[in-house]
């Protein structure tokens, strides 16, 4: 048996937008966009991802919204469905555990897999690698790009490489071959600053830059010259990691109109606690802090953070702390764009819930058991079957006594 490793690199293909497709055939074949609302190109936020169907038109994620509307007005636009795409991550993920433990998330829909040890009762990588294509294909619906290769970054360039339904392979042996023609940007830390840099120094391809002196490259960029020389020679010794614990939770939005109704500012801190909440509940954590994230209408980004009692996942909790955190900062004379609340220091919730309640235990525990049942609900009926009263369109009168006509756009 080969000591060589065989390392995987699986990615989704438009991963939210083929979610989508499948959720909904009439989409099938055709440009669809997540993100926010374009409102006939007059809306705010960003692409989150699109099909292969709109790439042609240019849109990209990450993309202004408004952008991507005057390109593809024909285009389907979508708002996303995080916890629809959470549980099909959740299903690609356990296939994947089905054939190793040693995977590392790279994002919801991105993992490296390390396969050696799995190669003595599964085949060789290239048989695993197809046989995981296959049944997320058959099982889920949806296309996954695969690399493989002895190391990380050889699999992850090469599936890549491949992408869309790709399935590139980069043998032991032929690392310098297979990489020779690529471009610079191809290398990991490559921008386009240090691959201007680079070509100063004559050097257009990773094969031109693997023949490079590494003392030349270390004298231009210090010690990444040598990182750089080795990637371009297809070394790479990190090893696949496996999941770690999350750090922090955080939900956010930005406002269809900046705003300064301080009303409109509170209930929106409520919606984002909320699902902060949601999430916390659904993956057993318990956070002892919270994060507020403001921008304003020049863009000017502050965050402000603070401790909690006591470990909690309840909403309510985080909103109280969030909203605190707002009423104390500078803003004035300014509008709010954007509002973001993150819960922090998180722990394995395990049943225990603190040991400072004492009292006050059977009003926390009724929370808790609240919480729970809204949950329950939702994700039976969806995520619209209950709300706060205070959350639903047309609860509140804005400044003047007035109903607003114009519904607020949030990028949820």
């Amino acid at each position: 048996m080969s000591r060589t490793r065989s390392i995987i690199h699986l990615d989704m293909d438009a991963f939210f937008a083929s979610v989508e497709q499948l959720d909904h055939p009439p989409y099938r074949g055709k440009p669809v966009v997540v993100g926010a609302d374009p409102q006939g190109g007059k809306g705010r936020g960003v692409v989150a991802a699109c099909s292969y169907e709109a790439r042609p038109f240019g849109i990209r994620s990450a993309m202004p919204i408004t952008q991507a509307y005057r390109r593809c007005p024909q285009a389907i636009y979508v708002r996303p469905r995080m916890a629809r795409y959470a549980e099909m991550s959740e299903r690609i993920f356990a296939i994947l555990r089905e054939v190793t433990d040693l995977v590392e998330p790279l994002s919801i829909d991105e993992a490296f897999l390390d396969v050696t040890a799995s190669r003595r009762l599964l085949g060789t990588a290239e048989e695993i690698g197809r046989a995981l294509k296959a049944r997320i294909r058959s099982e889920l619906g949806l296309v996954a790009s695969i690399g493989i290769a002895p190391n990380k970054f050889l699999a992850k360039v090469a599936s890549d490489l491949g992408k869309p339904d790709g399935f590139v392979v980069v043998e032991a042996g032929r690392e310098r071959e297979f990489l020779e023609p690529l471009p610079l940007s191809r290398l990991w830390g490559v921008g386009p600053k240090t691959e201007a840099r680079l070509s100063r120094l004559g050097l257009r391809t990773i094969g031109h830059l693997a023949r490079m002196p590494v003392e030349t490259l270390e004298d231009a960029f210090g010690s990444s010259g040598r990182d750089l020389w080795e990637l371009a020679n297809g070394i790479d010794d990190r090893e696949v990691v496996p999941e770690e614990a999350a750090k922090s939770v955080g939900a956010e939005t930005t406002f269809g109109e900046d705003t300064d109704d301080l009303e409109e500012i509170r209930t929106t801190l409520l919606e984002l606690a909320d699902r902060v909440g949601r999430r916390l509940r659904r993956e057993g954590y318990l956070a002892e802090g919270v994060t507020l994230k403001f921008r304003d209408h020049d863009f000017q980004t502050l965050t402000r953070a603070a401790m909690l009692a006591q470990p909690t996942d309840l909403g309510d909790d985080f909103f109280r702390a969030a909203w605190g955190l707002f009423q104390v900062l500078d803003w004035r004379g300014k509008r709010v764009r954007l509002l973001g609340v993150t819960a922090t220091r998180l722990t394995g919730a395990g049943g225990q819930r603190g040991d400072q309640l004492h009292l006050f235990q059977r009003v926390a525990e009724s929370k808790e058991r609240l919480a729970r049942t809204v949950d329950a609900i939702r994700e039976r009926f969806g995520s619209d079957a209950i709300a706060r009263a205070s959350l639903l369109p047309g609860s509140r009168e804005p400044r003047g006594g007035r109903r607003d006509p114009k519904a607020r756009n949030r990028q949820r």
